[in-house]
C-alpha cells in the first residue's frame, strides 16, 4: 500500500489529522494530492517524510523548522542519530551487518546460513534479543531514511517470521493445556515477529499457546475466549495510533474479558500514555515474561 488518507497518517504517526492540517497550513510540511473526487490523500515519500519529522521532535530543532527542511536534510539527521549509536565490534554486531547484506541482496541462501550460524553460536533467546530485535530496529531506521527499500524489508522480516514459526514447530507439545494462553495482534497490527518469539518462549515453558496471529477483530478475539477459555492474554502494541483509540480498546478489553489476565507489550513510548489498570500487565522485557512463566 503506497497511498495513505489522513486518517491513516494518524494512525502511523501518532500526530492527530488536526495538527498534520495545522502544519500542513503554517510550516508546507506535507504536500498532499487530490483525486479526481477531491479527496485528499498522501503517498509512501509524504508519509516517511511525516514518520522523520516525529522522529526528530525530541531533537534541539523545533517542529517548524523541521517541517522547513528538504527531505535530504531530514535524512541527513537521522542518519546522524544513526552513527551516534556505539557500535560494539563484537559477534552480534558481526551478524546484524551480514544480515543485512544478504538481505540487501536479496540472498536467502546467504541469510538462512547467516541466521543458522548464529542460533549455533547463542540460543533463541539471545539470538532474538541481541541479533534479530537490533536487526529489526536498523532496518526501520534505514527504511525512515529512504536507504531500506520497502520491498527489502518485507524479504529480510518474512525469512525471520518463517525461522522463528520453524523454532516454535520443532518445539514439544505441552503435556497439558494448564495455564494457557491467547496470543493475537489487535487490529490494524500486522507486525508478528515480537509476538512469535513470545509464541516460542511460552511453549518452551510449557505452556498451551493459542496463538490467532495478526489484525484480530475483537469480536473474533471474543469468540475465541468464550470457546477456549484462556487464562491469559499476551498481545503487542507496535505502531503509534492516538494514545485515546487504544484506552478504548484497553477498557473493551478489561470490561468484556474481566476473569482473563491480560498482558501486553510493544511500544514504550504509546503505553507510557495509557492506564492499565490492576488487569493489564505490562511486560517491558523478554525476562519479565518469563518470570510470569515460572
Amino acid at each position: 500500500m503506497d497511498l495513505f488518507s489522513i486518517s491513516q497518517l494518524q494512525q502511523f504517526s501518532g500526530i492527530k489529522a488536526h495538527t498534520i492540517r495545522i502544519w500542513e497550513q503554517r510550516y508546507n510540511a506535507l504536500h498532499p494530492n487530490r483525486s479526481e473526487g477531491n479527496t485528499r490523500y498522501y503517498d509512501n515519500s509524504q508519509l516517511r517524510r511525516l514518520l522523520n519529522i516525529v522522529s526528530l521532535m525530541d531533537s534541539d530543532y523545533k517542529v517548524s523548522q523541521l517541517c522547513a527542511m528538504t527531505d535530504k536534510n531530514l535524512f541527513t539527521l537521522i542518519n546522524d542519530q544513526l552513527k551516534t549509536h556505539s557500535i560494539v565490534r563484537d559477534e552480534a554486531e558481526y551478524f546484524i551487518t551480514q544480515l543485512l547484506a544478504a538481505g540487501m541482496s536479496y540472498d536467502e541462501p546467504g541469510f538462512d546460513k547467516i541466521f543458522s550460524k548464529c542460533l549455533e553460536r547463542m540460543d533463541m533467546k539471545d539470538g532474538y534479543t541481541k541479533v534479530i530485535y537490533p536487526l529489526l530496529e536498523r532496518i526501520g531506521l534505514m527504511w525512515s531514511t529512504d536507504t531500506m527499500p520497502p520491498a527489502r524489508e518485507h524479504f529480510m522480516s518474512n525469512i525471520i517470521r518463517q525461522k522463528l514459526v520453524s523454532a516454535i514447530n520443532d518445539l514439544p507439545a505441552p503435556a497439558s493445556s494448564k495455564s494457557s494462553w491467547l496470543l493475537f495482534l489487535p487490529e490494524n497490527e500486522f507486525h508478528e515477529i515480537g509476538l512469535l518469539f513470545a509464541h516460542y518462549l511460552i511453549r518452551k515453558a510449557g505452556r498451551k499457546v493459542y496463538y490467532l496471529g495478526s489484525n484480530v477483530p475483537f469480536e473474533t478475539l471474543a469468540q475465541a475466549v468464550k470457546e477456549i477459555q484462556p487464562g491469559n492474554f499476551l498481545f503487542f502494541l507496535v505502531h503509534y495510533d492516538v494514545p485515546e483509540n487504544v484506552q478504548d480498546y484497553l477498557n473493551s478489553l478489561t470490561k468484556t474479558f474481566n476473569k482473563t489476565r491480560i498482558n501486553l507489550s510493544g511500544n514504550v513510548k504509546l503505553i507510557n500514555q495509557l492506564k492499565l489498570g490492576r488487569q493489564i500487565q505490562w511486560k517491558k522485557s523478554v525476562q519479565e515474561l518469563e518470570d510470569s512463566l515460572v
